[in-house]
């Protein structure tokens, strides 16, 4: 009987549940190999006791830690002790073949820096998710890892300036930002090829945080919105497309008066995809409606998404939904 090449069981067992690959490694040394593989490649959604024995395991065990490509931990309702981030600094420290990395801690550990943990890794991200602080020390630690072209900033981040060197990130493709001040993402964007954004628009600010989007080398294709100044939402718009008329995929959530909206999609010049998300109830034929209205204004449009979740294409000079005419949607989504 001939055993099956080792890339044909790695195809199986990445089937298997967590539980059964675990077990599955005491086998024998073949099984082990080509389990462990898939057991450590990809380490996410860890509850914290696991995670804390998982963490130990990868401390002391020298196979494992060059297993890893993408470790995700998310203590944001633990509080952690010196000692645990000692360990985990020495974890983090073996990964050397990282490169989807996720660190989220809760706000009574991030009262002070922790970007320390982070000193003397040699992997290189191209993935990087965390609540760290933007301070000196996590700038250092970002001017070292030049193949990044993700970054993530959960938590809240009011600091009016970031030490982030010019020569850091110069990959930088993708900015995901939750609660940060526009100084911030301009921080992030500044002279760097970003091409995609998604960011929360307060009152006061929002102007602020459009205009930073407009430091990137590149031209935007993508963007985000979570908007807290719904004013006037079809002045935001034309705010949105004066800024970036080349925009091809645009994102919003609380936005209102959707009708009202039409006229100031008219400034886009490639939008493709449209998302919006807003309180109230429409029906089928009311969205069926505005999708016509908004698509008299940007002809380029293809795509909608409106609140009742309904998919929207523009098929043979009309718009249908997907559950009606799935077909028409081959290729775009």
């Amino acid at each position: 009987m001939f055993p099956l090449p080792p890339e044909t069981l790695e195809l199986v067992l990445a089937h298997v549940s967590r539980s059964d690959l675990v077990s599955i490694l005491t086998t024998c040394s073949l099984f082990h190999q080509v389990a462990a593989r898939v057991l450590y490649r990809t380490l996410v959604d860890i509850t914290p006791k696991p995670a804390l024995r998982l963490i130990k395991t990868l401390a002391r065990n020298d196979f494992y830690p060059q297993l890893v490509r993408r470790f995700d931990l998310e203590w944001s309702h633990n509080v952690l002790t010196a000692n645990f981030l000692r360990l985990l600094h020495r974890t983090l420290q073996r990964l050397d073949h990282l490169t989807h990395l996720g660190l989220e801690f809760s706000a009574i550990d991030m009262t002070s820096s922790l970007a320390w943990i982070l000193q003397g890794c040699t992997f290189s991200l191209r993935v990087f998710t965390t609540s760290m602080h933007c301070d000196p020390l996590f700038a250092r630690f970002l001017e070292t890892q030049r193949n990044i072209v993700e970054v993530c900033l959960r938590g809240f981040h009011p600091v009016h300036t970031f030490p982030l060197p010019p020569q850091a990130l110069p990959r930088l493709k993708h900015f995901r930002t939750v609660l940060s001040s526009p100084h911030v993402t301009a921080d992030f964007v500044r002279g760097r090829p970003v091409e995609s954004v998604s960011m929360s628009l307060y009152p006061g600010d929002a102007m602020s945080s459009l205009d930073a989007l407009l430091l990137s080398t590149r031209p935007l294709r993508r963007l985000t919105i979570m908007s807290f100044d719904v004013a006037c939402p079809a002045a935001l718009v034309t705010e949105i497309s004066t800024r970036l008329p080349t925009l091809e995929a645009l994102h919003a959530v609380n936005l209102e008066s959707l009708v009202e909206t039409a006229p100031s999609l008219s400034h886009f010049k490639a939008l493709r995809y449209l998302t919006f998300m807003a309180p109230g109830s429409l029906s089928t034929e009311d969205e069926s409606e505005i999708a016509t209205l908004w698509h008299k204004a940007c002809p380029t449009l293809q795509t909608i998404i409106l609140p009742k979740g309904v998919v929207w294409g523009y098929a043979d000079g009309q718009w249908v939904s997907l559950q009606d005419r799935p077909n028409a949607f081959a290729g775009r989504l």
